[in-house]
């Protein structure tokens, strides 16, 4: 009982936590919106800082996936969510000595906010069994979500407004009090069990094992596919949406462009939605139809200008946002449902080290497009035919719970 009081200080700290992690990119990409209009910088040198500042939180998550199970395990989860805090302060003090000094620190402290991100992510779900009844599990996972989903688009919009209205030094000395306030909150929670017995090589090799076990799958590996294009896509956009906002939206600063990235998560959020009343689990007749969909909205924005009506481009990214809804949800449903129970988590641990695999891909193949000198629209239409191609290749298996098709009536 006495530890249920680390329920709230979670949820707190994990919107704090979280909204420090999308604020600071705007800290690193937002000055360079300025300098893109003095003609200081690029398109190309935009769109390259894009990809690689955006992807060097996701590295950590691929270099680390096997290790930080038995982390979260081998300690108490309290520990760990306080170490990732910790660490986050630490990459905050690396990425201000660029304000005086070279601008690669704030790439090193990016990293290293990364790896506190990698260490705090699967203690902040771990915990919950500890710390509550079986019965509240399904709604905190929920609740969690909700906040961290909450504190992605209010970091975004606000890393964007503060970069906007103030210094940059007054920006990252109101990071350090968030990540201090949300490791505050760490401190003043019960320590949670932990188990001294766990090894390191027992749970890598269980991470590689399921992890291959999955593969062999035909119907998993091609949802797993499917779930990694989602996550291709999204980085992807993400990235585009400076140069694009700028070179053909003709947006005039940062809080202008992080809209964008808002509008693309509430057609997700009502696509997700759409796909939970819409399909029964296991139903994955309709996947390709999404794709399909995914690819040719993308492919239309690729052809936006700066003379487009705001309320068709505004249209565009909320349906680009409902098509990858609908595609993403009943794979991810499908894959906890059809997965091994015993190793869901493991599995769950997969598809994040293989979401974050994705995101650095997506890094990849803006940097590609920038080396290669094709514009912003240039680079949502090569991503529209990437997921074109993909799609036409995912052809899903039946499973086990697919619904048959409904029957036809006589006429």
């Amino acid at each position: 009982m006495k530890t249920r009081q680390n329920y709230p200080l979670l949820l707190a700290s994990q919107f704090l936590s979280a909204f420090g992690d999308n604020v600071i990119l705007w800290f690193i990409l937002g000055p360079l919106t300025a300098q893109q209009q003095q003609g200081l910088v690029t398109e190309t040198q935009l769109s390259r800082a894009n990809s690689l500042y955006t992807t060097l939180l996701f590295i950590p998550y691929v270099l680390l996936a096997p290790l930080v199970g038995y982390l979260n395990d081998r300690l108490p989860k309290t520990n760990w969510l306080l170490g990732g805090n910790l660490i986050k302060l630490a990459g905050t003090l690396l990425a201000m000595l660029s304000i005086v000094g070279n601008p690669l620190w704030q790439g090193i402290g990016y990293f290293v906010i990364g790896i506190g991100a990698c260490v705090y992510s699967p203690a902040k779900y771990g915990i919950l069994p500890e710390i509550l009844p079986a019965q509240r599990l399904v709604k905190a996972n929920g609740t969690i979500e909700m906040l961290t989903l909450v504190a992605i688009l209010l970091g975004t919009v606000g890393g964007a407004l503060l970069v906007d209205k103030l210094p940059l030094s007054n920006c990252y000395l109101i990071l350090l009090g968030i990540y201090a306030a949300s490791l505050l909150l760490n401190l003043f929670m019960v320590r949670t069990p932990h188990d001294p017995n766990i090894r390191l090589k027992n749970s890598v090799n269980e991470f590689t094992g399921n992890f291959a076990s999955l593969l062999r799958s035909p119907r998993l590996a091609r949802i797993l596919v499917g779930t990694v294009l989602f996550w291709v896509c999204g980085a992807m956009m993400k990235m585009n949406f400076q140069p694009w906002g700028l070179e053909t939206l003709h947006l005039q600063d940062n809080t202008a462009i992080s809209l964008l990235g808002v509008k693309l998560a509430v057609g997700v959020m009502i696509g997700s939605v759409l796909a939970g009343q819409l399909h029964a689990v296991g139903e994955l007749r309709y996947a390709q139809l999404y794709g399909g969909m995914l690819a040719t909205v993308i492919l239309i924005l690729g052809f936006v200008t700066g003379g487009t009506a705001p309320w068709l481009v505004n249209a565009l990214l909320i349906a680009v946002g409902i098509a990858a809804g609908l595609f993403l949800i009943p794979l991810n449903a499908t894959l906890q449902a059809e997965s091994d129970h015993t190793k869901l988590g493991k599995t769950i641990a997969t598809q994040n080290f293989l979401e974050n695999l994705a995101m650095c891909m997506g890094g990849a193949l803006v940097f590609a497009a920038s080396t290669f000198s094709l514009s912003a629209p240039s680079a949502f239409r090569m991503l529209a035919v990437l997921v074109a191609l993909v799609v036409i290749g995912l052809k899903i298996p039946a499973g086990k719970m697919s619904p048959a098709p409904a029957a036809v009536p006589a006429s």
